[in-house]
């Protein structure tokens, strides 16, 4: 299955391996079970450090586990990882040698702290984009978690499974029968979830206290441009962020970075770590803060008990996916209510949909899940779509696609299992009607995340935080930057020319005080 070209990138990469990794493969009759073992020998062929056994109880799926010098890892793959999910798998291998990029000890820390035993399950779909990152967070906990145990399973060659847990959305990570999370999430949010789950025996007076002259919360593009132009300064800086990239991480294209004719967005998020790391500062990723004290010296206490001080703080937290805030919707998350259409799109093949929201995301949603599902109906609250005439023109050639516009949603209707319809009000005659269907996509754009200072600085209707011209909040030593704050245009290259701003303005506020 590995071509001769892929597994002598694979030599490069398990190259520094030390201890002895053993996929142990279960004996199994199903016809895929030899595209599981052509998968795995291309591996153990990349290095002699990787073997592929036979042997244990026979399953009724090809399914595998993965030993570091003949002791279970906690880690098993349920069917064949390959798409996205190959990777999962090349990492999983990575960082059980201790290879890779690993949280740091604070991370670890909570990790490790979780209460066990945990014993999870996570449905993923080999065409999901999403998945991977959610398989390779709960590996890596597994990995370091002396009882802990994960298992992706391909939702594909578990269709009983599937339908006996009503799972309707991908990544599903279950407790037994019980559903912990589902959809898109980061190694922060995973671990989050876990903890407010399963608890913690980790108590926070063991936590570090982390001293800086000032602190940039959010590491998307406003976040990294604040703090790289602070540490050029020869500030101590830090950046306390989920993750490094924020948003960026799930933007596939992007054609409009000027001097750089395309990237996709995991790798500018890449590029922005990378330089970050470079310029000296701190990053203090997979983390959430849970409060933020004002003072002379700003405390943030987070999640998990560490505290980070620091004289200025410049709040760079972005935003997020918009929710329609009706009745049904969030009893129907991941069992109707979805996201990303390319990603669940596929559960919902031959079905009845309908798309919230008339801009470009709305409309290509729509256009995209046409393709698969039997009719798509997409609802715009105002009078007209907002989305690009090309994308408009699309849509309104396609003949199972239709527009309601002047519609606002006020019920997804269903069983708490699954969608049913969904109730909204035609704005013109303000009567109620109801459409049957599977699912509904919702696709209203993005919410600032400004809850952590709501109560320290103004903000306006829309929770964006106001700042003026140089960033400034009303509240003095803290600073607001890009997508969070009243800055108009919501552009990646806007918002690193706002962090470098207000980082600039915070270093001259600096010089004056001193």
């Amino acid at each position: 299955m590995l071509d001769a070209d892929l597994i002598a990138q694979l030599t490069q990469v398990f190259a520094p391996l030390n201890a002895d990794l053993t996929l142990v493969v279960a004996p199994s009759e199903d016809d895929r079970q030899a595209e599981l073992l052509d998968l795995l020998a291309g591996l153990a062929a990349a290095s002699t450090r990787v073997r592929v056994v036979t042997e244990g109880h026979p399953s009724p799926v090809p399914r595998f586990t993965l030993l570091k010098n003949g002791s279970p890892t906690g880690v098993a793959f349920r069917g064949v990882p390959g798409g996205h999910e190959f990777t999962s798998l090349v990492l999983a291998i990575l960082n059980a040698d201790g290879k890779g990029r690993l949280p740091d000890a604070g991370v670890q820390a909570r990790i490790r702290a979780l209460r066990g035993p945990v014993r999870l399950r996570t449905f993923v779909s080999l065409e999901c984009t999403n998945c991977p990152e959610v398989v390779q967070a709960l590996n890596l906990m597994a990995l370091l978690h002396d009882d802990f145990q994960q298992e992706m399973w391909d939702g594909a060659l578990a269709q009983e499974e599937v339908e006996r847990l009503k799972i309707q959305g991908v990544p599903a990570v279950f407790a037994g029968d019980q559903l912990l999370h589902v959809g898109k999430a980061d190694l922060a949010g995973l671990l989050e979830t876990l903890e407010e789950q399963i608890g913690s025996v980790q108590a926070a007076s063991t936590q570090a206290v982390h001293t800086f002259d000032q602190v940039v919360v959010g590491g998307g593009p406003a976040g990294a441009a604040a703090a790289i132009y602070s540490a050029r300064k020869g500030l101590k800086v830090a950046v306390v962020a989920g993750r490094i990239g924020g948003q960026v991480r799930d933007t596939l294209g992007i054609e409009n970075l000027i001097s750089v004719p395309y990237t996709e967005g995991p790798r500018l998020a890449n590029d922005m770590r990378t330089h970050l790391e470079g310029a000296g500062v701190t990053v203090l990723d997979n983390r959430a803060v849970e409060t933020l004290e004002d003072g002379e010296v700003k405390r943030l206490r987070l999640k998990g008990g560490e505290v980070v001080e620091a004289g200025q703080v410049i709040m760079a937290t972005g935003a997020k996916w918009r929710e329609l805030g009706v009745p049904g919707e969030k009893e129907h998350i991941g069992r109707g209510v979805a996201f990303c259409p390319h990603c669940d799109g596929p559960f919902y093949k031959g079905k009845l949909v309908a798309v919230v929201g008339g801009g470009n995301s709305g409309v290509e949603a729509a256009i995209d899940l046409a393709g698969i599902c039997t009719e798509v109906t997409l609802f715009e609250y105002g009078e007209a779509l907002k989305a690009d005439a090309v994308l408009q023109k699309k849509l309104r050639s396609l003949p199972n696609a239709r527009i309601v516009t002047m519609a606002r949603t006020a019920e997804v209707v269903g069983d708490g299992s699954r969608v049913t319809a969904l109730r909204y009000e035609d704005r013109t005659t303000k009567a109620v009607q109801s459409l049957d269907l599977d699912g509904v996509f919702v696709q209203i754009g993005l919410s600032p995340n400004s809850a952590l200072v709501k109560d320290l600085v103004e903000i306006n209707k829309a929770g964006e935080i106001i700042v003026d011209t140089r960033g400034r909040t009303s509240r003095p030593g803290i600073y607001a930057a890009g997508d969070v704050t009243t800055l108009p245009f919501k552009q990646i290259i806007i918002a690193m020319g706002d962090g470098a701003k207000v980082a600039l303005a915070a270093f001259e506020d600096r010089l004056r005080a001193a």
